[in-house]
């Protein structure tokens, strides 16, 4: 039989990508947390995942559980909440999914003032690359709310936060010229290398997007995982990058153009159903305070 400790185990193996990372995390021993994913693997019939010599890699069968191993672990933490809560221990929990980008830069102040109003309810942040991640992960029923990316389809409530511009980020002392009004064509900068993200990253699709409309593809001259990373690597040369103008900090040393065509990225909350009370909550505090 399959125990909600198993699944827990499979999605840190998934999360760390390593058998000893997720033994250190879950502080058991690499033996019992192997003996236990066999285990797994007995119970469902097949491999969940491929061992390989540095990391580990779903299988098709791994990539088919995994989304119903969050969501059952989600369930019992929120079984466990409502628990503590009508017990008197705790207040409340919300789970709020978002993608990295607007985690850095759009939640910071929502979250401010959240804390300050309600400092009885705890905010669990769950972050994902890309939307596609965040739209699936909501599905699986992993969080109560979602803030990104309009989801393509979408059949629950999505309420509009509003709209994210892009800037590029160049080094204060870069040479491309810029109009008077502080824009640059991204035509401008088709032979240089770019601070581009990683694949996977859904920033790296829409930096290609945003190109290939300019009539080029371009060349990375370094790729990131992190938003945060990406305008401190281009104000320190290694070539422009697009970035939310949201992310970037009030003291920054790097020069900062519009695009001549505005790049833009609507942003949306959403969920599955009506929200509870306390989702609606955060939800009003979200379209008051994210900075979009």
């Amino acid at each position: 039989m399959t125990s909600l400790r198993q699944l827990e185990y499979l999605v840190t193996v998934v999360d760390t990508g390593s058998f000893t990372r997720a033994a250190e995390q879950l502080h058991v021993t690499q033996p019992a947390l192997s003996h236990q994913m066999r285990a797994l693997e007995h119970s469902v019939g097949g491999p969940l995942l491929e061992r390989l010599p540095r990391s580990v890699r779903l299988t098709p069968m791994g990539r088919a559980m995994l989304p119903h191993a969050r969501a059952a672990l989600a369930d019992a933490e929120r079984a466990r909440c409502a628990a503590r809560q009508a017990s008197g221990q705790v207040a409340g929990e919300l789970l709020v999914a978002t993608v990295y980008s607007v985690s850095l830069g759009v939640l910071p102040p929502a979250l401010r003032v959240w804390r300050r109003e309600r400092p009885d309810v705890d905010v669990r942040l769950f972050e994902y690359r890309h939307a596609d991640e965040l739209r699936d992960a909501m599905l699986a029923g992993e969080a109560d709310l979602a803030i990104g990316p309009r989801p393509a389809g979408w059949t629950g409530p999505v309420r509009t936060l509003g709209t994210e511009e892009f800037v590029v980020v160049l080094p204060a002392d870069g040479a491309t010229e810029s109009t008077s009004d502080g824009t640059v064509d991204l035509a401008e900068l088709a032979d240089c290398a770019w601070v581009h993200y990683a694949p996977g990253h859904g920033l790296a699709e829409l930096l290609d997007a945003a190109c290939a409309e300019a009539g080029f593809r371009p060349r990375p001259a370094v790729r990131t995982e992190q938003t945060a990373a990406a305008p401190l690597l281009a104000a320190a040369g290694l070539g422009p990058a697009l970035v939310p103008a949201n992310v970037l900090p009030a003291e920054f040393s790097g020069r900062v153009l519009r695009p001549g065509k505005p790049i833009r990225r609507e942003l949306v909350a959403y969920g599955r159903s009506e929200p509870d009370p306390l989702t609606a909550a955060f939800g009003e505090v979200l379209a008051q305070h994210a900075r979009v």
